[in-house]
């Protein structure tokens, strides 16, 4: 059954769960006409764009292998832990944006013009704020800056405090352009990023604030302040696409309710642009309605047959952070697999896409409309804090590897994971990973790996450790899971 993925813009093929020979043939032909459509903003660059032409050109002279999909034999298990109750704006839809209007409003929809427009859930203390959209020219000769604007409102009698505890936010062009990189990179002085998710997801796991996002603001009594007034230029670019990625960790001392605006710059007596004001940004909240284009509506989680729509969030998640302790059942200690064998740990699973797990980590929503994804699908900007407390239990040495994987997307166990050999061009992670543990020599090392996978790919080693007999040693993961990236993927562990 042919598919397709709304929240990655992916295709994908529903296949029986046994197959022989002739069956795997098949499938892997059809998987091979497929082209997935991500939400991969694609180079603006001229010089982006020639290479492409080439590249297209030079496939065309070049015989087509048939991918052949690959079965690895072993065991997936569920992710230990679970997801914290911190709340998270989720800004990600209408992800192309062509209209001025309103993004996504937790206020009250009192005194408003679009009732319906007005989620009315209001945050305090720890809460995140992700957005993740693209500008467009409506049609090409209107090359007006958009300006993409967070507006926080404190509803209460008595000054409210938010300070900025991270944050950052790139564009696609010039930030954070979609250049090729290599599959795995070392990237300990993070230089190494392709798109704007991958950017700011980076950031924030190396603990920064950009300085566009002040260290603290104080909102008057029934006033309204800019948590962000940020601009996603097209103008000089070709064709006049480009995009914004960002997440912002926050702290509010009193209630407020927020909500994210895209408006058009304004022009200066000269003719020149100027971001607009917060006058300008609250007439759009009290008068707006919804920007479109709106996206595909989703299909309600219910549904058991036919094409399956995610859609696109636009809605306050519960989960900002999944912390998970893997261990063995009623212990304190991960046994390592036995020699030549593994074991994976599912990556941001979601519903058809539990790799046999039956584990779905999607974030829950708790307000959204009703023409956006029914939960967080993919968990754009959540972090995964993994410790892995490996133990060699064995009376031998053994070479202990762990990978991240992005094996073939399944549901219902096939028996191990499922790889393409050779790979696909569909790229369906970009992003960077945090290890840290003790090496061979009982050193504390840090490693921060920049990794570029393409779909059915097994991914290389992130840690090789040798474990003596009776050898136990800490392995850290964490990473942020970037926009422009299609779950699931899975941490393995191997003894080679």
């Amino acid at each position: 059954m042919l598919c397709e993925t709304g929240s990655n813009r992916n295709y994908y093929i529903n296949l029986p769960q046994t197959l022989d020979a002739k069956s795997h043939m098949l499938t892997a032909f059809l998987m091979s006409l497929l082209t997935p459509i991500s939400p991969v903003l694609p180079s603006m660059s001229s010089v982006n764009t020639l290479d492409r032409t080439n590249k297209v050109a030079q496939a065309a002279n070049q015989p087509k292998i048939t991918p052949k999909i690959i079965l690895d034999r072993q065991e997936m298990r569920p992710l230990m832990g679970k997801l914290d109750d911190v709340p998270m704006f989720n800004s990600n839809s209408p992800e192309i944006v062509q209209t001025e209007g309103i993004l996504l409003s937790a206020f009250s929809p009192e005194g408003m013009a679009y009732p319906k427009a007005h989620l009315n859930f209001s945050l305090q203390g720890r809460f995140d704020l992700f957005t993740h959209h693209i500008s467009k020219a409506p049609p090409p000769t209107d090359l007006r800056t958009l300006y993409i604007g967070a507006i926080a409102y404190n509803p209460t009698d008595q000054p409210v405090t938010i300070d900025t505890l991270l944050g950052a936010s790139y564009l696609s062009q010039p930030d954070a352009p979609f250049y090729e990189a290599p599959n795995y990179s070392l990237n300990n002085n993070g230089s190494m990023y392709r798109g704007p998710g991958d950017r700011a997801m980076l950031d924030i796991l190396r603990g920064r604030r950009q300085d566009i996002f002040p260290a603290q603001i104080v909102i008057p009594p029934k006033e309204s302040r800019m948590l962000m007034n940020i601009p996603i230029p097209v103008k000089e670019l070709e064709p006049p696409l480009n995009g914004r990625s960002g997440l912002s960790r926050l702290r509010s001392d009193g209630k407020v309710y927020v909500a994210t605006l895209a408006l058009y710059a304004r022009l200066n007596a000269d003719g020149t642009e100027r971001a607009p004001n917060l006058n300008e940004w609250e007439e759009i909240l009290k008068k707006g309605e919804l920007a479109k284009p709106r996206d595909v509506v989703p299909t309600p989680p219910d549904l058991t047959e036919g094409a399956f729509e995610y859609s696109r969030v636009a809605g306050i998640q519960i989960g900002s952070q999944w912390f998970g302790n893997l261990t063995d059942k009623d212990s304190q200690d991960l046994s390592i697999p036995k020699r030549g064998e593994s074991y994976s740990y599912g990556l941001s699973l979601l519903q058809y896409g539990t790799m046999g797990t039956g584990q779905v980590q999607t974030a829950p929503l708790k307000v959204r409309y009703p023409d956006t994804a029914y939960s967080a699908h993919g968990n754009y900007g959540v972090q995964y804090n993994l410790t892995l407390p490996l133990q060699n239990s064995t009376n031998e040495t053994q070479t202990v590897v762990l990978s991240f994987q992005n094996p073939i997307k399944y549901d219902k166990p096939v028996g191990g994971l499922q790889f393409f050999e050779p790979l696909p061009d569909n790229v369906f992670f970009r992003g960077s990973v945090r290890v840290r543990f003790r090496d061979d020599k009982g050193l504390a090392q840090t490693r921060y790996v920049h990794l570029v996978m393409n779909r059915g790919e097994r991914g290389k080693s992130l840690v090789t450790l040798t474990m003596p007999p009776s050898d136990r040693r800490v392995v850290q993961f964490d990473f942020l899971y970037p926009a422009d990236a299609t779950p699931p993927q899975v941490l393995t562990v191997t003894t080679n």
